[in-house]
């Protein structure tokens, strides 16, 4: 899968966003290592805090079908934004190495940017960082 091609999945998802509050849609396509595509659009609610990122829309569909290891995700939006810290923080959930896991960040236009997960959220909390629970 190319970058081209996984950005015009993204592009595609994003025509499906539910955003009529922000009026901000975006659309990601999430590449798992098994060489699948999830897409996913981001849903608002008019209890702003239910809301949930397109990143997450598609990290959610491909983790319910199995997937646990992931390569590549693009995100659109009109203006080319980089994900949010929480998606960030989702996305090195399962990030085998977040030097190679890569965030390909493109607007309406067709501009683009190729971040890597490390380079974006370089201090990300892991598992590993969480106390090993033992038969004490």
């Amino acid at each position: 899968m190319t970058d081209d091609e996984l950005v015009a999945l993204a592009a595609q998802a994003r025509r499906h966003a539910y955003a009529p509050y922000s009026h901000f849609a975006v659309g990601a396509a999430l590449l798992a290592q098994s060489g699948r595509v999830y897409t996913g659009a981001n849903v608002e609610n008019a209890s702003y805090g239910l809301a949930v990122c397109a990143e997450r829309v598609a990290v959610w569909q491909a983790v319910a079908a199995g997937e646990r290891a992931f390569t590549a995700i693009a995100v659109v939006t009109e203006n080319g934004v980089s994900p949010c810290g929480a998606c960030r923080q989702v996305l090195a959930e399962f990030a085998s190495d977040p030097r190679t896991l890569r965030l390909i960040v493109a607007d309406t236009q067709g501009r683009r940017r190729t971040y890597t997960l490390a380079e974006l959220l370089p201090e990300a909390f892991t598992p590993e960082q969480l106390p090993q629970r033992g038969g004490t």
